[in-house]
């Protein structure tokens, strides 16, 4: 992905709210079943709440039970970055925004068809396109 954006902590901390500065620059989580995207059902996309990289569209939006948003596929191959994680005694992959480095969540094997992949997000560090500002 091109246009690779770098910003001081600082620079963060004042265009994020302290929850997505938690979860986007600190690798938070927020808390199962609280996040505004987790009962979504509409149309559109889904794009990084740090930089506004479009990330997941709805059509892929699946109701996985975990309490968060889930997607089977980003939007494309490049939108987001794997980072092994092996933080919490566990081995995970973590997914970032490929455009600013921001914490998603974590992909893992369990997804429906076609992909058979879940990309559990945190609706902190996603906006939908309709709710940009």
């Amino acid at each position: 992905m091109t246009d690779k954006i770098e910003k001081s902590e600082e620079d963060w901390k004042a265009e994020l709210t302290p929850e997505q500065y938690h979860v986007l620059r600190e690798k938070g989580t927020e808390r199962a079943w609280t996040g505004v995207y987790n009962d979504f059902k509409g149309d559109g996309q889904f794009h990084c709440a740090g930089c506004h990289a479009p990330l997941f569209d709805a059509e892929t939006k699946f109701d996985s039970g975990s309490g968060w948003p889930s997607f089977y596929d980003m939007v494309n191959p490049e939108a987001v970055k794997e980072i092994s994680d092996n933080s919490h005694g566990m081995i995970r992959t973590e997914v970032v925004c490929a455009k600013c480095d921001g914490h998603l969540g974590h992909v893992f094997p369990d997804g429906p068809n076609p992909t058979g992949l879940r990309y559990c997000i945190n609706s902190l560090s996603i906006v939908h396109e309709n709710d940009k500002t």
